[in-house]
């Protein structure tokens, strides 16, 4: 079993922590369509504080064995994964074959970027 707190693993996990703010922060507000925009602004870019918190130690960790190029990569795939169950659960949007079809394109490329 891999150390939760290695170089490799560590990143992803805080990468994870980090999306599900950021999903929060960018379309929470989407079920508030009536709350005024300058309040949800501020909610937006509160809950987005926490993202940074677990993002940029996730990016410095993560330096020390990914290239940046392979960061970004996890980055975008987390960012996926995490926003296909916060649509489905959350805002209750069904994910269709072309969303599928279009993240495994995404996907395919992840895995390009992955070979050394």
């Amino acid at each position: 079993m891999p150390n939760l707190l290695s170089p490799h693993v560590l990143p992803i996990l805080l990468l994870i922590g980090s999306n599900l703010f950021m999903t929060f922060a960018w379309y929470g507000h989407l079920k508030f369509k009536h709350s005024a925009l300058g309040l949800v602004i501020l909610v937006s870019w509160g809950i987005a504080f926490f993202e940074y918190v677990l993002q940029v130690p996730a990016n410095r960790i993560g330096h020390t064995v990914y290239s940046a190029a392979q960061l970004k990569t996890l980055q975008e795939v987390i960012t996926l994964s995490v926003f296909v169950g916060f649509s489905v659960w959350y805002l209750g949007e069904p994910i269709r074959w072309n969303h599928l079809a279009g993240f495994a394109l995404i996907a395919t490329g992840a895995w390009l970027v992955f070979l050394d």
